[in-house]
């Protein structure tokens, strides 16, 4: 299970890799430096799901639920499927 923590972690991870300050992370998606910062770091051990995925989406990934066990989701299965190499 992913927990609160796990989600923060990936956050900063995806802000790193993505080479964006907190500062700029925080401006592009419209929202405080100090708002990037609590929730990397779960200052306030709460996490605002639409600052989320506003930062996921300025630092150029999505948010995406995977079922237990699979490494793959339903789009990425359906894209595999459409793909012009798919096995019939």
């Amino acid at each position: 299970m992913t927990t609160l923590a796990d989600v923060s972690d990936m956050l900063k991870a995806v802000r790193r890799d993505s080479k964006l300050s907190q500062e700029e992370l925080g401006r592009r998606a419209g929202v405080a430096r100090t708002t990037v910062a609590r929730m990397e770091t779960l200052a306030r051990n709460d996490m605002s799901v639409s600052v989320l995925v506003r930062l996921l989406e300025v630092a150029g990934y999505d948010l995406k639920f995977v079922a237990h066990g699979h490494g793959r989701t339903l789009e990425d299965i359906l894209a595999e499927q459409r793909s012009p190499d798919a096995q019939p």
